[in-house]
């Protein structure tokens, strides 16, 4: 069965939103223009050119984060986004950090949501949805606490003012994320409808998971197959989420690595654990980024101090080591990474979310 969220994407339009964005692409498909796509196509019944918003909070494995889209209803009944009159704010931590207090997690809201105020008219705010969708940083939390956590935010976001359902705070699948992504970025980049060997594939770097999502040529096992129609297009994608792969999980299972290996290099450092991963002289706070209470720290041990050296090899054989983990569990012919199928990756990519920031730093 084709992928179809919400009957989203029967739309025959091709139009972009807004060629002139297309600069911030990277920053845009990872929380905007991915879920904003689906939101307008499914809730629109405004007349042309009424000026409407639509809000999403995006529940990151590092932070929440509001968007506010004000958008229209342009020639053809497409949807046209104001940038104008949109506006977006994130805050620290994210939702899985209160999954020692899951009551607690609605709190971290509060302020986002006056932020939305501050963007949408208030004769408006009882006709404008506000949407929660959080990611692999829930994904990775307990069932029974993160559905705490969701109800925790559902009874802020019920309080808000803003048009809302209990159905609309969820924790999104995986693959669904790579293909909003996905959609996002053809969408806005005018290819979506058209041959899908021009399209664009997605490689996502989040805090908890990274996504890969492309149309393969090659037969995909039907696990990783994702196909999806656009107008009388179909697109046979390959879509899948690798939990723990995110930036901020990586990291955690390369403390994780370092630790349990006990890797020292007596050659460099006479006391404590070879860190080659992060630069000489950078300083960074080994717990900041922590996902996973059960991840021991660098600091562990009284006498087991990380000492940064930054060897580009050496990182690059332990990285190797965390790709392969679980490789003997594979079934197929081949796996590229773990026990996972990749088919052979073609055509044009764009590397999104934290690929982005890290550029910028």
């Amino acid at each position: 069965m084709a992928f179809d969220p919400y009957a989203a994407f029967k739309l025959s339009s091709t139009k972009p939103y807004h060629h002139r964005r297309i600069s911030c692409l990277p920053v845009c498909v990872a929380v905007g223009l991915v879920f904003i796509l689906v939101f307008i196509l499914v809730s629109t019944r405004s007349a042309p050119s009424q000026l409407r918003f639509g809000i999403v909070i995006d529940g990151g494995s590092s932070g929440s984060r509001i968007h506010v889209y004000g958008w229209r209803i342009g020639e053809g009944m497409v949807p046209e986004i104001d940038f104008a009159a949109s506006g977006e704010l994130k805050v620290n931590p994210g939702l899985s950090a209160y999954a020692q207090e899951p009551e607690r997690a609605g709190e971290s809201l509060a302020g986002l949501l006056e932020f939305g105020k501050g963007h949408v008219p208030r004769d408006l705010w009882g006709k404008t949805e506000v949407r929660l969708m959080a990611t692999a940083g829930l994904r990775m939390v307990e069932s029974e606490t993160r559905e705490r956590i969701l109800e925790s935010c559902r009874r802020v976001l019920r309080a808000s003012g803003f048009r809302f359902r209990d159905d609309w705070a969820t924790v999104i699948p995986g693959t669904d994320e790579g293909i909003y992504a996905w959609v996002a970025a053809n969408y806005a980049l005018g290819a979506l409808g058209g041959d899908p060997q021009e399209t664009t594939g997605i490689i996502e770097l989040g805090g908890a998971s990274a996504q890969v999502t492309f149309v393969s040529s090659e037969p995909v096992p039907p696990e990783y197959a994702r196909p999806l129609n656009f107008g009388e297009r179909r697109y046979n994608l390959y879509s899948h989420s690798f939990l723990h792969f995110g930036q901020n999980a990586a990291q955690d299972s390369l403390q994780e690595l370092l630790v349990s290996e006990g890797l020292k290099s007596a050659e460099h450092v006479h006391q404590g654990i070879y860190d080659p991963c992060t630069p000489r002289s950078y300083s960074h706070g080994l717990e900041s980024g922590k996902l996973s209470a059960g991840v021991p720290s660098l600091q562990a041990e009284e006498n087991d101090v990380a000492h940064v050296m930054g060897n580009y090899s050496a990182c690059r054989s332990l990285s190797l080591m965390l790709l392969q983990k679980e490789k003997d569990k594979c079934s197929f012919d081949e796996c590229l990474v773990g026990s996972t199928f990749v088919p052979k990756l073609q055509g044009r990519f764009l590397a999104t979310e934290n690929f982005f920031y890290t550029s910028k730093d």
